[in-house]
Order: structure tokens, then C-alpha cells, then sequence
């Protein structure tokens, strides 16, 4: 019996809003793209999206940038991390998260993270004390949130700040708390593979007064800052404006057009994503020889991408697993390979940090499978692709199955 075949595409987004499509086109027709070209009496796309953005977590203030990256760098600079500072972050995160850290001449010590994919609490508050250092770039990768309650009484305890890597948790939350808003900063990306999908573009938000009046600075707002859209009082500026740096990294207003109705569009494209995230969760649970990442009660999820383990499995194994899904149309990345594929990069591959050594971290990236969900598949494609996943894993690990 020939073996059933997926034909989605694991890279292919869905179309941009009708609504979006056509605020874009009048941005386009006004000529104002540059977030400070604005007509008098004109908010602009830009600063509604952050008054919008700040409003939807719960913030005070909201900064709109270029990227994801960026958001981090300015939070780090805005913290006044220094070049030669030690900042803490997890070993198992993606290459823009050391990245920020490296941009500002920082130096990245790694966390070891746990079996759930989040930052080990126990190795964090070992690495506080090794380290000496006062800051935490805290990634919620591939959508995993740590016990954030914890986790912010270990950071409160040592005087460590904490600015949440929020990438792929937009839209998450922990005990009700959104995603971002434990630390002293959240950073947010808006790439196309993300929650809302202009191509590039960050968000970066903080009740912080001076922190965020450091960041709107930052991002190249030269003295226009009164019309940003979540921004501290003008006052706040006083302290700031004359001392910090131009580094631009402003969004424009054709971005925030497009970002803005796919913000109002979120919760019912969480739910969306949780269905397909549930559908191969179930599909795949109970296969011998692979572990399901069970989430806890706390995590309130956004399913946009999903991993499983195969703890005990050779590195032939789980290759196996990987060409066998490619050839039957499903899209796995694996993070234990010994070279970076396309984004699977990992601690060892970013050799503009210090060499470190995390076993755990080790041991749990040997095993670990990665798929997105893109929203152009239904919970029927979902199914399907949970089937293939079960049936090459038993293919790959017959002796699990016995």
C-alpha cells in the first residue's frame, strides 16, 4: 500500500487582510511613509498601532522599530548594558537573540533549559552568581513560557533585569499575564513567519518612564517624540534626549498599516493555531519512542509551531525521522545537527560568544524535532501530518515499538 503524501507548504502565509491591503494603499497614496511625515492633526499609522499594541497588553508605553532584533538591542542599550558586560540568556534560543546582545558588545553566557524547552531555574540562579551579571535577554522560544512567577522572584531577589524575548509568544500568556509583561521590557517581532506578518518589524514595549524615552530616542525620533503613540511624558525626555544616541531603526507607516487590522485579527488566529498545535499534539502522543512537550495549566499558548523529542534515539535515527517526513511532504527541523541548517542554528554555531558547555542543553537539542503550522493548513492537514510523524518515527525506531 503506497504511503499518503502532504502537499501543504510549510513556508506559504496566508494573503495580507483585504483591510490591511487597502490602508497600505491609502499610505501609499498619501506619500507619508516616514512615521514623522505626518499631516497636522494626523496620529498616523505607526503611532496608532503602538497606542493599539500598548492597549492589547496592557502596557503603558509602546515603541514600533524595524525588527525584532533591533527591539532587543535598543532594550539592552536603553538597560545601559556596556560593552564586556555578561548577559544572561537561554542556550536554546535563535541566532538574533545572542545577536542583540553581541550588537551592543555584550557578551552572551548561556543558560542550560529543561525537557519543556524553557530556561532551567535552577542553572539560572547558578549562572547569576558565576556570572555577575544583572541582566536576563529571556527568549521564549518556539512559544515556551517558563514558570514566569519564579523565574521573576529568582531576578527580583538578585537585582537582575528582565527583558522577555516575546517572538513567538505574542499573544501568550502566563497565569493571565500577557507574554512580555513580567519583565522590565517585552520585544516583539512582526516578521513574516511571526504572529502578525509585516516582512520585518518589532514592537517593544515597558512601563518604564525613562527606559522606553532611552528607546524612542534610540530609534531615531530626533526630537519629535511627541508624536509617538504610546510614548512617557515629554518631560521624561529631558533626561535623555541630549545624551543618547541616533541608532535608526524606526518602523514606517506602511508596516503599521498592514500590522493594525492583523492585531484586531489575533485572538481568533490563536484559536486557529491551537487547534492544528492540538490536532498533532493528540495525533502524535502515545508513539513509542517520542515525547510529547506536555504545557502546563499556567501557559496560556499560541500554537504556531510545535516540538517533540526523541530522547533515546541515535543521531541515524533521528535523521532517519527527518528524510523520511521530507520525503512525504513534511517539513521537520532538527536542532541536533552538528552544522546550522537555514534558522536551527545553536549555541555552539555562534562563535562570537565564549565557548560554553551545557550538557543538558546538549542532550535535549540531540533529540528535538520542529515544525511550524502555518494557518494555510486546516486541522484535517494537521491530522495527516501527525500520522506521517507517527508512522516514520515508528519506521526510524522499531525497537521503541516493540
Amino acid at each position: 500500500m503506497s504511503k499518503q503524501i502532504f502537499t501543504g507548504n510549510f513556508t506559504q502565509q496566508e494573503p495580507i487582510p483585504e483591510a490591511a491591503i487597502a490602508a497600505a494603499v491609502d499610505v501609499m497614496r498619501s506619500g507619508r511613509l516616514h512615521r514623522y511625515n505626518t499631516a497636522p492633526g494626523e496620529a498616523g499609522e505607526t503611532a496608532q498601532l503602538e497606542r493599539e499594541f500598548a492597549d492589547y497588553t496592557g502596557a503603558k508605553y509602546c515603541l514600533a522599530v524595524a525588527s525584532g532584533g533591533y527591539a532587543m538591542g535598543a532594550a539592552l542599550r536603553a538597560l545601559g548594558v556596556q560593552p564586556g558586560d555578561k548577559v544572561l540568556t537561554n542556550g536554546f534560543t535563535l541566532a538574533p537573540v545572542p545577536g542583540a546582545i553581541a550588537s551592543v558588545n555584550a557578551e552572551p553566557v548561556f543558560v542550560e533549559v529543561t525537557d519543556s524547552l524553557v530556561i532551567d531555574l535552577d542553572d539560572l540562579s547558578a549562572k547569576i552568581a558565576s556570572s555577575g551579571s544583572t541582566v536576563l535577554l529571556l527568549s521564549h522560544m518556539r512559544g515556551h513560557l517558563c514558570d514566569m512567577d519564579r523565574l521573576m522572584e529568582i531576578c527580583d531577589a538578585a537585582g537582575v533585569k528582565v527583558i522577555e524575548d516575546c517572538a513567538h509568544t505574542m499573544g501568550g500568556a502566563w497565569n493571565g499575564v500577557p507574554s512580555g509583561r513580567h519583565g522590565l521590557v517585552g520585544c516583539y517581532s512582526t516578521q513574516t513567519y511571526k504572529h502578525i506578518n509585516s516582512g520585518e518589524g518589532g514592537l517593544l514595549i515597558s512601563d518604564d518612564e525613562e527606559v522606553m524615552a532611552t528607546a524612542v530616542m534610540l530609534s531615531g525620533s530626533y526630537m519629535l517624540f511627541g508624536k509617538n503613540g504610546a510614548a512617557p511624558p515629554v518631560d521624561t525626555f529631558e533626561n535623555v534626549k541630549y545624551v543618547t544616541p541616533n541608532v535608526s531603526g524606526r518602523m514606517d507607516n506602511l508596516r503599521a498599516a498592514i500590522l493594525r487590522p492583523q492585531l484586531a485579527d489575533l485572538p481568533a488566529q490563536i484559536a486557529r493555531w491551537n487547534a492544528l498545535y492540538r490536532a498533532v499534539e493528540e495525533g502524535v502522543r502515545n508513539t513509542p519512542g517520542l515525547q510529547v512537550i506536555e504545557r502546563p495549566d499556567a501557559e496560556d499558548i499560541v500554537g504556531s509551531s510545535i516540538q517533540v523529542l526523541l530522547p533515546n534515539a541515535s543521531p541515524d535515527a533521528v535523521q532517519a525521522v527527518v528524510a523520511g517526513c521530507g520525503a512525504r511532504g513534511v517539513e521537520l527541523k532538527w536542532f541536533g545537527a552538528a552544522e546550522p541548517v537555514a534558522f536551527t542554528s545553536r549555541y555552539d554555531s555562534w562563535r562570537y560568544a565564549p565557548a560554553q558547555s551545557l550538557p543538558k542543553t546538549d542532550r535535549i537539542l540531540a533529540g528535538l524535532l520542529d515544525m511550524r503550522l502555518p494557518l494555510t493548513f486546516s486541522v484535517e492537514d494537521a491530522k495527516l501530518i501527525a500520522e506521517i510523524i507517527r508512522d516514520e518515527v515508528m519506521s526510524a525506531l522499531p525497537q521503541a515499538a516493540e
